[in-house]
């Protein structure tokens, strides 16, 4: 798998603390992923990326979410920003906004996940697209977006049109007449990632900042990507704690069975995801693009739950166990992470049973 630089990967262990706990590092922290390169991954070289498979994106996900869930999560919202133009059939906004993308000039916001919630039946649409002679007009609110850099931002919007009832998928200036952004939301964690609502009102947008006229048609493509790089932060968290579990477990302990084959089921689990998403299979496969996001928080969970008997009493000791209050923190999010726990479960109710069973040796390659 893709590691971080030994530069990068200083800096976020010696900061990991301060990136759960403290808002004002949000800034920085997009800087720091920005000069280490990572938003090109599996980004054509063509269009000024670094190349290589998709599960290369998943791969480094993974390999910061080791260091700090808020890193993880800031690179999967720029990641999937930079998904959206590169799957928008906006030639003239893909060249405008993919370079400032790959460079961090400007921070991506996919503010889709009321739009993913609403696909599922689960939610409304909270904001409305009206036509006008020069394009759309938008209003309505994202009670929750992730990279809202005041510095500058373009935020990936979900609107519907009262008229024709189709939802439409935008992207947003930061500084476009109309655009609000709330103050950063009082989370238990990962709070240095500029997370925070949006408000829109009578926003002027042309075609020009029209990402894609179908949202049914374009989230469905993109989904399978956004989930791939969300299981990608929860393999990462996994990982470190099955570390910090396997340095307090001596070798003769009951618990060593137990840190083994849950390190076995982790990298089964790559093993799965990559294979799955590089050779196209996870698109024509919701179900097994669902269950595989559903297992990945199982997976979290049941690492940092292993970490948390190693350790003993010692994980309730503050000055002792920082790092595996951080990661219970960081693991007590990916349950509502969209899709939540609870979409995936209605979503894989509704869709029934997997026709293959998602594992590298029956998956099409």
């Amino acid at each position: 798998m893709n590691q971080v630089d030994d530069t990068l990967a200083a800096w976020l262990d010696s900061q990991a603390d301060a990136l759960d706990s403290d808002h004002t590092q949000a800034d920085q922290l997009l800087a720091t992923l920005a000069a280490s390169g990572v938003f090109g991954a599996a980004v054509p070289v063509a269009q000024g990326g670094a190349g290589g498979a998709a599960s290369t994106a998943v791969a480094l996900a993974a390999a910061l979410a080791e260091h700090s869930l808020a890193a993880g999560f800031v690179f999967w919202a720029q990641r999937a920003t930079i998904e959206c133009l590169l799957r928008s059939p906006n030639h003239d906004l893909v060249r405008k906004l993919l370079p400032s993308l790959l460079n961090g000039a400007t921070a991506g916001a996919p503010g889709l996940s009321n739009a993913i919630r609403s696909l599922s039946g689960l939610d409304q649409l909270h904001a409305q697209c009206t036509s006008t002679a020069e394009g759309s007009v938008l209003n309505g609110t994202v009670p929750w977006a992730t990279n809202l850099c005041r510095g500058g931002f373009v935020a990936a919007i979900a609107a519907i049109n009262p008229a024709s009832g189709s939802p439409a998928i935008f992207a947003v200036p930061n500084d476009a007449a109309g655009v609000w952004r709330g103050d950063d939301q009082d989370l238990l964690g990962l709070r240095a990632t500029n997370t925070a609502s949006l408000r829109f009102e009578n926003v002027p947008l042309t075609e020009h900042w029209l990402l894609h006229p179908h949202a049914k048609v374009f989230l469905p493509a993109l989904r399978p990507m956004m989930l791939a790089i969300q299981c990608g932060l929860g393999l990462g968290l996994a990982r470190a704690s099955l570390v910090a579990a396997r340095r307090h477990t001596p070798g003769q302990s009951v618990l060593a069975f137990e840190i083994g084959a849950l390190e076995d089921t982790a990298e089964e689990f790559w093993r799965t995801l990559s294979v799955a998403l590089d050779g196209g299979w996870l698109e024509a496969n919701p179900t097994a693009l669902f269950d595989l996001r559903l297992n990945m928080v199982g997976l979290a969970t049941s690492a940092v739950q292993l970490e948390l008997q190693a350790l003993g009493a010692r994980a309730y000791d503050r000055s002792a166990g920082s790092g595996f209050a951080r990661r219970m923190r960081e693991a007590a999010f990916l349950p509502i992470l969209t899709p939540s726990l609870v979409q995936l479960k209605t979503e894989l109710a509704k869709l029934g049973p997997a026709s293959v069973s998602p594992s590298p040796d029956n998956l099409p390659i």
